[in-house]
Parts: C-alpha cells; structure tokens; sequence
C-alpha cells in the first residue's frame, strides 16, 4: 500500500510517501516505513511529524497504529515528543546510515577558490533584499487576475512601459512599449534573432565572451572577428556582412567607448548595406571618469537591436532581459518565441516593473556604481603600492579593468594565482578563435571587481598582487 499525507493547517510540511507493506501488521510496517525515512534522509533533522488522529485518517489506520510506531521511534532516539512541540524527528548532524557506511563511501566535495576576481556577476551580496521584496509584494496585490494565466510572449505590459520610460531616460533609447520583448538575457535573445530572424555571418568583436560565439556556432551563424583598438571596433573593416554585433558603451573585455565618429560610421553601414547592429549594453549603467555614453540604438532605432538585462546591476539569478526591437522585427521575434511566454517568470517582470517605476532600480543603481567605483579606486591604488609596472586599463566604466602585462606572461601569471587559490581571467580567454595574429592584443589579466563581496575583497587583491610578474 502506497499513502501520503498533507496537513496545511497543521503546518505540517510537504508530503510525505510511505510505502507500508511487508510482514509484521499495519505497525510494524509503519514503523518500518517511518525508521527507512529518517535513516535515507527524506525525514530531515527537526521536522515535525503530523499528529496521531491525521496521519491514522490519512494512512486509513487506528490512531493507536500510529501513536505505538512513535513510541518506538522516540524510544530509539529517531524521534523525539515534547508537549506543546508535537512529535518531530530528532536533531542529529546526519541521518543515521549517512554516518556510517555511505559517508565513507562519499567522494570528497571540490573545493571552490578562495578568492574571486573573475568577471561576469556583480556582488550578489548587495542584492536590495528589503526592496525587491516590497516590489514584489506590492506587484502581487495589485495584479490582475489575467497576469496568473498563460503570459504573453511580448512580456507584461506594466515591464514594458517601465522599461520604455527607464531606457529614454537613463540610456537615450527611442523606443516604445510595443517594440520591447522581454526575454531571459542576452544569450536567449541570441538564440531568439539567429537564425530565425537573422542570418549570419555576423560581426563580432575580436574579443568577446567565449559562450556567445559558441551559441550561435552551435545555430549554423559564422562569426567574423573585427579587430580592436583604442576607439573601440574597426567597424571600417565590415565588408559582406549584414548584421554586427558590438559593446559599444563598454568593450568587452578590453574596456573604452566606441569612439563617436565609428558609432556614427556603423550606423551609416546598416542603413547602406540593409544591416542591422546589435548592441548589447551589458554594463551600460556603471560609468565613473567620463560623460555618459548614451546607447547606439538613440541614433537610428530601425537599424539597431539593443539588448540589455539586469543581470549585472541587479542579479544574473533574476533571469531577465529585454530587446528594443526594430519594428520590422517584432512581430518575427514574437512567432519564434511561441504563443505563451515559457522563459521569464511573469510574477519577477510585474516586479521589476514596480522596482523600476517606484525609483527603487535607480537608487540601487546609483549605490552600486559608488561602491563599484570605491573598488575600482581600491585595486588601482593597491597596485599603485605594491606593482606600479602593471598598467590598468579600461577603468573609466563597467565592473572590470584589465591589467596589462609583460609579453610572453598571462599564462604563467593565471597559473600562479591558481595557485593561491586565486580565480581570474586571462585576456587571451577572450579572444576569437579565427582572429588573425594582427588583431592580438597585449599579454593581460581581466579582473573582476565587483565579484567579491566588501569583506572578501582586500584579501582578493592581496593574492593578486602576490601572482603578478615582478618588474
């Protein structure tokens, strides 16, 4: 015989299967059932057992079956029954067979890195808790009905007018709510455009994330390396090309603006050639040393996709993003992306959309980018003191610098902070595979500052310093 049990006004917890068979009668096979429980872990430490009258009518046994099988367990030290506490199973570090014979059966847990400068997360402790739970409060009631039906693929409404007003105002987008379509984040948002919508090949950015040429290899789209230099992209050196993809505010992982005269250039391509650029504004938001950069898609919103999420000023765990589309292109993205939303919870876009529209998004933004720029200050100044050869670049915006190094040295450098339980990039990580000798770029590290939390960072910069090459 196979029951369950749920109590929800008891406060009972989740269900609970018991298999009650074998010989013995009802008790022992309840004792039986309730002892393998404890002992394979599915009864963790602490949880409070349903009381003697719901789980004999649940199990379709007498009270006195069940109030005997927790006597036994209490008797052996499984259970434990106090007034006023119910009956619960005993506290113990691990199940009882865990213990024994199947920990030393365990293989050893990895071990993560001591220290973190990788790129790629902001500090997930600076997550604005208190904030985003009073957004998603207000957002819960104030929804209506039809929001906990099936979503729309184009994403809530109230997300798509907060996002509209947030990007005009914050970034220069010219937009409208109808050419928004919300998405997981940039990687969806590829796999939404390619090769659906957009075929390759595509300009890319000598250096660039790894995973993004991946994706769209991996959609049949070839990507073409352009190469890099202090202004950002050559975007002179688009040729056959319909469709480049760039980080204009901020190259990644180089750093520095697309200079005004390219933005200007690439435009003027798109528009000659019936091209489109994508831009992906990844950290947009975060800028210390210079004027804003406003976004791309400001100078022609037909021939520009802008791609952004809150994955670097919020949290990579909320999972959203969105698309500014160009309007010949929404109603393709839409059929690709179905009938009913399936990626992005419709419950976090109601609450991004009161987090932004509240003003909550822009005072967490602007604490963010003054604790990011105090680290920013605090690793140029350490490696000011402790190895002024290293040269840092890229500072004037985003979430990491790049330090540049002596040729012929990354790969030492990156081995050596392996070893002191130090995880970092090394900038040849970054580059295209199919760049050519000419479009390499200097010997250097990608250090992520804004990874670590406060109380970590010091010891993290303390371990760089100590793998950096000496002069």
């Amino acid at each position: 015989m196979a029951d369950s049990w749920v109590d929800p006004a008891e406060g009972l917890g989740a269900d609970l299967h018991l298999e009650l068979s074998g010989p013995g009668g009802r008790r022992a096979a309840l004792t039986r059932a309730l002892r393998e429980a404890i002992s394979g872990g599915r009864l963790a430490p602490g949880t409070r057992l349903p009381p003697y009258r719901s789980l004999a009518a649940d199990l379709g046994v007498a009270r006195n079956t069940v109030a005997d099988a927790y006597a036994e367990l209490v008797a052996e030290g499984r259970l434990t029954a106090r007034q006023g506490s119910g009956t619960r199973v005993a506290e113990r570090a691990e199940p009882l067979e865990v213990r024994g014979r199947v920990s030393e059966k365990a293989p050893p847990r990895a071990r993560g890195p001591r220290h973190d400068l990788r790129q790629g997360t902001p500090d997930v402790s600076a997550f604005p808790r208190a904030a985003w739970l009073a957004s998603y409060r207000r957002a819960l009631r104030r929804a209506p009905h039809k929001a906990f039906g099936p979503g729309d693929p184009a994403g809530r409404i109230e997300l798509r007018e907060a996002l509209a007003e947030y990007l005009a105002r914050a970034r220069g987008v010219r937009t409208e709510p109808g050419r928004i379509v919300i998405c997981s984040g940039f990687a969806h948002a590829l796999r939404l455009l390619f090769p659906a919508v957009l075929r390759g090949p595509l300009a890319v950015e000598s250096y660039g994330l790894a995973f993004h040429r991946e994706l769209l290899t991996a959609a049949g789209v070839r990507t073409v390396p352009l190469a890099l230099d202090e202004d950002g992209a050559q975007v002179g050196g688009l040729a056959g090309e319909r469709a480049v993809l760039l980080t204009p505010a901020h190259q990644f992982p180089t750093g520095g603006p697309l200079h005004p005269v390219r933005r200007a250039a690439v435009v003027d391509w798109a528009r000659a050639r019936g091209g489109v650029v994508l831009e992906d504004d990844y950290d947009g938001e975060f800028r210390y040393d210079r004027k804003p950069v406003g976004a791309l898609q400001g100078l022609d919103p037909e021939r520009v996709v802008h791609l952004g999420s809150v994955s670097k000023s919020l949290s990579p765990a909320l999972r959203l993003g969105w698309m500014v589309l160009p309007e010949r292109y929404v109603d393709e993205v839409l059929a690709v992306k179905g009938a009913r939303e399936a990626w992005a919870g419709v419950l976090d876009q109601l609450a991004l959309a009161d987090f932004v529209g509240s003003g909550s998004y822009d005072r967490h933004v602007r604490r963010m980018r003054q604790r990011y720029r105090g680290r920013r200050d605090r690793l140029v100044g350490t490696l000011a003191a402790h190895a002024p050869h290293v040269e840092v670049t890229g500072i004037a915006a985003g979430l990491h610098a790049v330090l540049r190094l002596p040729p012929g040295s990354e790969s030492s450098t990156v081995e050596a902070a392996v070893r002191r339980g130090l995880a970092l990039d090394g900038l040849a990580e970054f580059r295209h595979p199919e760049a050519p000798e000419a479009m390499t770029a200097p010997d250097g590290l990608v250090v992520g500052y804004a990874t670590p939390s406060e109380h970590a960072y010091g010891a993290a910069l303390e371990a760089l310093c100590a793998a950096l090459p000496p002069p």
